[in-house]
C-alpha cells in the first residue's frame, strides 16, 4: 500500500460552541474534510506555573498533508486560546475511498 497523505488533527477548545464555529469555518473553507466535535473532555495541565483542570471539547479534523500549513494558520487566527493545542497525526493506513474523499474535499482545484 502506498503512502497515505491524510492527517488527523486534534485541537481542544473551551466549548462546544467555539468548536462548532471553528469546525464549520474550516470545512467551509476546504481546509478540513470533516471536523468531529467531541464534548465532555476533561483536560489537566500546567499553565503559567499552576496545575489547571478545565472542561473542554476536542475537535478531530481530517485533512490532506498539503493543506496542513493553511489549516494551522487559520486555527491560530480563529482560536480563542493564546497557545492552542494543534497536533497533526499521520494516518498510516486508511480506506482508499475515504482517503479519496478527504483529498477531494480539501483539494484546491476549482476553488
Amino acid at each position: 500500500m502506498g503512502e497515505v497523505d491524510t492527517l488527523v488533527v486534534l485541537v481542544t477548545v473551551p466549548s462546544v460552541e467555539e468548536g462548532t464555529r471553528l469546525g464549520k469555518t474550516l470545512v467551509e473553507e476546504h481546509l478540513a474534510a470533516c471536523v468531529n466535535v467531541v464534548p465532555g473532555v476533561r483536560s489537566i495541565f500546567f499553565w503559567e506555573g499552576r496545575l489547571q483542570e478545565e472542561g473542554e471539547a476536542l475537535l478531530v479534523m481530517k485533512t490532506g498533508r498539503e493543506r496542513y500549513e493553511a489549516l494551522q494558520r487559520r486555527i491560530l487566527a480563529l482560536h480563542s486560546y493564546s497557545v492552542p493545542e494543534i497536533l497533526a497525526l499521520a494516518v498510516e493506513s486508511a480506506s482508499p475511498a475515504y482517503v479519496a474523499w478527504v483529498r477531494e474535499s480539501v483539494g484546491t482545484e476549482g476553488r
